[in-house]
């Protein structure tokens, strides 16, 4: 066909997905923070300084994005191979793995922005105002640089692990297609989800507080969820790789194309590797972590995920009711303000019976 030559539609279906999946984590950390430090009780210096992190993070993400693309085509043609498909999937799994665990701090931390705005607006400006020293405490140093620059980390880990993603994609599909069909598919995936995410943010920023918190914290556990099981897929498919001397992807969706003995289910359709995902299969496996050969480590690892949030969100709703975490005696300090408070009240009143 005619169009192949200018529009490759797998080429523009791994960039929306790659996009869409980027745009989804970045709407909700800039409606956050619309939400909690640009309304009546507005703190511009901290709402633009945040802001700023969130752009440099997609920014320097992006631009190291195109340094990787450089140096894998370069390699490309100056070693006749590609030097990133031998452990593609190592590579990805880790990136996966990682914005995973980030996402899931996030996600728990926006949740309880509601009954805390105020809190967490001196925090933020306390943490943005504070210089993150080398000395003392190895853990406390690594709290500081993490509170500092937490809007920083998400965008950039995240537009660095897509990025890459849909960068070895489309230069695999360069190399086998004509190089006309590929600008305009970047530009149009690109721009549309830009457009999703301009449509996000602006429904998440205009909404009530509590309702966007709860909707985007559960939007952003099912990317969590999603990750981390991919994050073990993407282990055990490399394992895989190296055992048939090649990419799996390659052989299709068929027999062949995964490992018997790990697998839970396959579907000979819908994968979202193939073809970069054609029918939305694609966009079901960044949202929610879709794929049509399961294994018992991605199966069993998204079931130990949801139950690992569910467990650390009861530990700390039993903390905040009782004040001390689980298994914990409350601590000795407190305990003893308050008896020491109940005695004097006690000593005060038996004076005041005997006057009368």
């Amino acid at each position: 066909m005619a169009t192949d030559t200018v529009f490759a539609v797998p080429v523009f279906l791994v960039v929306f997905r790659e996009t869409l999946e980027t745009v989804i984590i970045v709407s909700v950390l800039l409606a956050f923070l619309k939400q909690t430090l640009d309304g009546p009780n507005r703190d511009v210096k901290v709402y633009k300084t945040l802001v700023k992190q969130v752009w440099l993070g997609v920014g320097l993400g992006f631009f190291l994005c195109l340094v990787v693309a450089g140096g894998l085509i370069g390699a490309f043609y100056t070693l006749g191979k590609d030097a990133w498909e031998s452990n593609e999937y190592n590579y990805e799994g880790a990136f996966a793995l990682v914005a995973s665990l980030i996402i899931s701090v996030v996600g728990a931390a926006l949740l309880r922005v509601g009954k805390m705005q105020e809190k967490w607006r001196v925090k933020l400006a306390k943490a943005l105002e504070s210089p993150v020293g080398i000395g003392g405490r190895r853990n406390g140093w690594f709290k500081r640089f993490a509170e500092k620059y937490a809007m920083f980390v998400l965008p950039f880990i995240t537009v660095l692990r897509e990025g890459i993603e849909a960068i070895v994609f489309v230069a695999g599909v360069s190399f086998s297609a004509p190089a006309t069909s590929v600008p305009l598919p970047v530009v149009v995936g690109l721009a549309a989800g830009a457009i999703v995410g301009y449509l996000l943010y602006k429904g998440g920023s205009g909404a009530k507080l509590q309702y966007f918190l709860i909707a985007s914290t559960c939007l952003l556990y099912l990317v969590g969820a999603g990750l981390f099981s991919r994050s073990i897929w993407y282990f055990e498919n490399q394992q895989w790789n190296n055992v048939i001397g090649g990419d799996a992807a390659e052989l299709g969706d068929g027999p062949g194309s995964y490992d018997i003995d790990k697998s839970v289910w396959h579907v000979n359709c819908c994968s979202p590797e193939l073809n970069g995902g054609e029918g939305g299969w694609g966009i079901f496996n960044a949202i929610l972590g879709w794929t049509n050969s399961a294994t018992y480590g991605s199966v069993i690892s998204y079931n130990i995920y949801w139950i690992a949030v569910m467990i650390s969100f009861g530990v700390m709703r039993y903390r905040e009711v009782k004040g001390h975490w689980p298994l914990l005696k409350a601590k000795q300090s407190s305990a003893a303000s308050v008896d020491s408070g109940n005695k004097t009240g006690e000593v005060q009143a038996v004076p005041s019976k005997s006057e009368a």
